[in-house]
């Protein structure tokens, strides 16, 4: 049995719904899942696993775990050590921490990575860089006016699609010789937000202007939605990257066998949203 917190969101879905394909049996756990958020046959057990109360029902029957740690976890004050403690008294052997490029960069805190790595379980850390889905948030302007409005317009980074995210994550999950590794997710290319309003034009058939937001307005957008410590972080890196959050990583391609997919496969496959 596979544990999968996070498991309505952009990883966390398509890696249930991969795993169940692999014949794995699955508890699906968010704060608001349903049965029709899963195939069927998932478990599903509606928890905020930043509560130490409800850990204990997480684990029944589980032998591995995928660990997604949110803002709303880091807020919330979520325990990482005392999550994987729990999870190795129910008989969990392997852990796959859901982490962030940031924290071998040196932007984030290494604070749950070091608890994972600290638990006596079997341990990988996946350590994606910008998400492709991050786009959503253009949605609205891009339907009602086909406007993508971002700050640092030709700062180009290699964001990656979910769904390798979850790829790999599967993979790790399922087989071995992956244990005490800690891969860098990036997408095949760096692409910039100018150049991602292109990519929605090329999807749409029309003309997706682009407009530059100025780093306050960019602030005051980001503030809706972020906590302001991962604000001024995604800023920094938005801005002004370092050659490590520039760089496209092999191990997309390392672990799965295939490049990762493009800006534009992702605007692809989600292009209905945007229409």
């Amino acid at each position: 049995m596979i544990v999968v917190t996070g498991a309505t969101g952009n990883v966390g879905r398509r890696l249930v719904e991969t795993l169940t394909a692999a014949g794995e049996e699955v508890t699906a756990v968010s704060r608001h899942v349903s049965a029709a958020d899963v195939p069927d046959g998932v478990r599903t057990v509606r928890a905020d696993i930043a509560k130490p109360a409800v850990l204990d029902r997480l684990f029944d029957g589980a032998d591995r775990l995928f660990l997604l740690t949110s803002g709303d976890y880091l807020a919330s004050g979520g325990d990482v050590a005392e999550l994987a403690g729990v999870a190795r008294q129910a008989g969990v052997r392997r852990i796959v921490l859901l982490s962030s490029q940031g924290v071998g960069t040196g932007r984030h805190a290494p604070a749950f990575e070091e608890a994972v790595q600290a638990s006596g379980l079997e341990w990988t850390v996946l350590r994606p860089g910008g998400f492709a889905s991050n786009a959503f948030q253009w949605a609205p302007s891009i339907r009602e006016n086909r406007v993508v409005a971002a700050p640092f317009g030709d700062v180009a980074l290699p964001v990656i699609d979910p769904a390798d995210i979850a790829d790999v994550a599967a993979i790790v999950l399922r087989e071995n010789g992956h244990n005490g590794q800690t891969y860098v997710l990036t997408g095949p290319e760096p692409i910039s937000p100018r150049r991602q309003a292109t990519a929605f034009g090329d999807a749409l058939g029309e003309q997706v202007r682009f407009a530059e937001l100025g780093e306050d307005e960019a602030r005051a957008a980001m503030s809706a939605f972020m906590p302001p410590v991962v604000v001024e972080a995604t800023l920094a890196i938005l801005g002004s990257p370092t050659e490590d959050e520039q760089r496209v990583s092999p191990d997309v391609e390392r672990v799965l066998g295939r490049p990762g997919r493009t800006f534009a496969d992702w605007v692809a496959r989600n292009a209905a949203a945007f229409e």
